[in-house]
């Protein structure tokens, strides 16, 4: 056989291992686990850490203050030194809409070896803290909930004894960037983090959505969050390790009732939002990096470009294996596709979004490199290697 046709029979390989052997992580079933009312709802302190968010505020703080809850319940917003007005803008909502009762905190300017965005959740967390809730619902001032979001959350952490149920918000899809990029953002991070794994008591897979994180109050004290992860880029995954590790019960699935609200109109919004982590969740490790974009191209690009080239030459086996896997590639893609209620065409087209995220990925290593590290909401955390994110851990 012809090396193309070599090439497309390890991606076909790939392709049918990725079908069974990874968690069935294609499949968009995993949704809230079964619920029940408790006997007595508990307190819940809902953490909401905002930096320059007066665009989204209008559209996601009303759903929270109108939380369906019979609990005892109370947000806490912290204003993370903002320059658009995001404090005094909450305030004003809380205002007008009424519901839960709101406080509006600042943590000011976060020291040395902590990024900005847990600074401000550690600062909500002692606000909440002080009512002694038993929960704390940690989520972003993009995401909106319906009003029985907080409800469903308590009741399926009870009926099934979990210490942390997140949710990973329906992301916006409305520009042709977002219907092109996002449904895959979801299915690329479900493939690195299958959700049928993160619920297993015994395994070692943990990750979270940081958007919709409930969290037992006193399974935060014992992983010491936010302070054990405190220089963490991806933090929601580095929340959701540290509570397993901690002996904690985790829970992740998609959500249908929670949506975050923020838009990504243009491709460089978007290339922002991945790049900026990308090379963290490598350990900021050039062979990790060499690796990672061999993998996407075997896996994602060499399918069509063999179909195309066995096509053009005539060599069957080339243009055989590369169909199959490429195949195999656009039905494992169909499932979030529904979720994310898009046409099935955009399907086939999934290997050119892998170019895409490639790219970005090479982009974030070179961002590191020239020092400017990750950047999010005007802030740049240059971190060293050392204290660079944990490896993603499959089993």
């Amino acid at each position: 056989m012809s090396a193309v046709a070599w090439i497309a029979t390890g991606s076909l390989a790939a392709w049918l291992w990725l079908l069974s052997g990874q968690g069935f992580f294609w499949r968009t079933d995993v949704r809230l686990p079964p619920r029940r009312d408790p006997a007595a709802w508990p307190s819940v302190g809902v953490v909401v850490p905002a930096r320059d968010e007066a665009e989204v505020l209008p559209h996601s703080l009303p759903s929270l203050l109108a939380q369906d809850y019979p609990g005892r319940a109370e947000i806490f917003l912290v204003d993370d030194g903002s320059s658009d007005g995001t404090g005094e803008l909450a305030r004003a909502l809380a205002e007008e809409h009424g519901g839960l009762p709101l406080t509006v905190g600042s943590p000011g300017e976060p020291p040395a070896g902590w990024t900005g965005k847990l600074w401000a959740v550690r600062h909500g967390i002692g606000l909440a803290r002080a009512r002694g809730p038993e929960f704390l619902l940690l989520t972003d001032a993009d995401i909106a909930h319906e009003p029985d979001s907080l409800r469903q959350l308590v009741a399926a952490a009870d009926a099934g004894g979990f210490d942390l149920v997140s949710q990973m918000a329906r992301l916006r899809v409305e520009s042709v960037w977002e219907r092109l990029v996002v449904p895959a953002f979801v299915y690329f991070f479900a493939q690195l983090y299958p959700f049928r794994w993160i619920a297993r008591k015994n395994g070692r897979t943990a990750a979270a959505a940081g958007g919709c994180v409930l969290l037992r109050a006193d399974a935060a004290e014992r992983a010491r969050i936010p302070d054990a992860i405190r220089h963490a880029v991806i933090d929601d995954v580095a929340l959701a390790r540290a509570v397993k590790r901690s002996g904690g019960h985790i829970w992740l699935g998609l959500a249908e009732r929670v949506d975050s609200v923020r838009p990504y109109p243009r491709l460089g919004d978007l290339w922002r939002m991945v790049s900026r982590s990308a090379y963290a969740q490598l350990r900021h490790h050039p062979l990790l990096l060499v690796g990672t974009v061999a993998g996407l191209a075997v896996v994602y690009l060499a399918p069509p470009v063999a179909l195309v080239s066995g096509l053009v030459t005539r060599d069957v086996a080339a243009a055989l294996a590369g169909g199959l896997a490429w195949l195999v590639m656009t039905a494992t893609y169909l499932p979030m596709l529904r979720y994310y209620r898009q046409p099935p065409w955009l399907a086939p087209l999934l290997p050119g979004t892998a170019f895409l995220y490639l790219l970005m990925t090479v982009d974030s290593a070179v961002q590191h490199y020239r020092g400017r590290g990750a950047a999010w909401k005007g802030r740049t955390y240059a971190r060293p290697d050392t204290t660079a994110e944990p490896a993603p851990e499959q089993r």
